[in-house]
């Protein structure tokens, strides 16, 4: 049940969220009123203290342990707990709130590390583009997507002729530079909803959603001059094979993939450096 309330709320903005974890504070301040001073109640802070701080951050969960101590603080002398001096009120507080942000620091330090790693699996290491796996993921949707609203996307696959020559002759630490600006210089050029991945050791995939041919013709000669322009800069002897593919409603996302790349490879074939466009209709 709280799983799936968390999943509920992950959903809402971060505003919300914390509206929430506070009203909880709030209501598990008043349970803890009447339930009396007998009965220990500081674990059930910890419930909105925790999805405060998984799905907004450290420093609202801080906040939430603060305003947890202080409602703590409320509820015991509401209910006329009596000490043998009034700076145990203080002192015990203070525990309370000591008690609440290292749950929180240690929650918010275990989320950091699980995002990191999450990234990492979805991610090539060396230029940030998404690996394989992901863009398949983002294909299958958009497959999805153009199948209920008919709405096209394109696919572009890109292959960077002649890399051998710059790994034998420049070495592979240059070789790498190249890979690097290549994703560096492509996104530029697209929006975020847009996704690059590395698909190979120098071949790599765009996903452009609701992109018809017309505008995808557009941003990819814009995307090869600026590249080319880049490696004459630089004097690497590189330069783009690319198939390019416009789909409206395609039923397979591995058709859509031999599909254009057979027509990266047409180029790969014939004189190399350029696109060649083609579409697809189920």
């Amino acid at each position: 049940m709280i799983l799936n309330f968390s999943a509920s709320l992950e959903k809402r903005s971060k505003l919300f969220v914390i509206a929430v974890g506070f009203a909880l504070i709030g209501v598990t301040g008043i349970l803890d009123f009447l339930t009396g001073y007998e009965f220990a109640f500081s674990l059930f802070y910890l419930i909105p203290i925790s999805l405060v701080t998984w799905l907004t951050g450290r420093r609202a969960g801080v906040v939430a342990s603060l305003v947890s101590a202080l409602v703590w603080l409320i509820s015991d002398v509401a209910a006329r707990t009596s000490y043998s001096h009034p700076l145990i009120y203080a002192w015990n507080t203070l525990m309370e709130f000591f008690f609440f942000v290292i749950v929180a620091l240690l929650l918010s330090t275990l989320k950091s590390a699980l995002d990191h790693e999450k990234e990492l699996a979805s991610t090539d290491y060396l230029t940030g583009a998404v690996n394989s796996r992901v863009f398949y993921d983002s294909l299958q949707t958009e497959i999805n997507r153009s199948q209920r609203y008919k709405n096209p996307f394109t696919i572009a696959y890109i292959d960077l002729d002649n890399f051998k020559t710059v790994n034998d002759e420049f070495g592979h630490t240059t070789g790498d530079q190249v890979l690097c600006f290549v994703v560096n210089q492509i996104q530029k050029h697209l929006r975020k909803t847009d996704v690059i991945a590395r698909i190979g050791g120098d071949e790599f995939a765009l996903l452009l959603p609701e992109t018809s041919q017309e505008s995808a013709q557009v941003v990819l000669s814009k995307l090869q001059h600026d590249t080319l322009a880049g490696m004459q800069q630089s004097n690497w002897p590189i330069t783009l094979s690319i198939g390019v593919l416009t789909c409206i409603a395609p039923s397979e996302a591995k058709e859509v993939i031999r599909m254009v790349d057979d027509l990266m490879y047409s180029v790969k074939r014939g004189s190399k450096n350029g696109i060649k466009y083609a579409t697809y209709t189920d």
